[in-house]
């Protein structure tokens, strides 16, 4: 128990040290600088994700994907967007594309799996 104590304390003043050493970047410089040296010094690379943050907010997400092109390209999607697709096909609200969108939907996020409804 006191070989834990001790990890947090250490955790602890590691995360203060940090926080005074931290500089926030606001500008959309800034960004492109970090994400430049993130990008292996890819200048472009650099450039699109700063696009791309200030298009989606420091809220935002951001996902990187491998293409099977030589160009590099920006998407914006509004809302979310799932991978995985719909579990039936009554979900489908446009036959011809075969997608399901919803405006203004009431989503609810569960930690476990809902086994009854009451």
């Amino acid at each position: 128990m006191d070989l834990r104590r001790g990890m947090q304390a250490a955790v602890d003043q590691i995360l203060k040290e940090l926080d005074a050493l931290a500089t926030p970047i606001s500008t959309d410089e800034e960004i492109s600088q970090v994400a430049t040296i993130s990008a292996n010094s890819d200048k472009q690379v650099g450039d699109l994700i700063a696009s791309a943050m200030a298009k989606v907010g420091k809220e935002g997400v951001i996902t990187v994907q491998d293409g099977k092109t030589l160009e590099d390209e920006l998407e914006v999607v509004e809302g979310m967007k799932f991978d995985r697709g719909y579990i039936s096909p009554y979900f489908v609200t446009d036959q011809k594309s075969q997608k399901c969108e919803f405006e203004d939907a009431l989503m609810l996020f569960v930690e476990k799996k809902v086994t009854t409804l009451h």
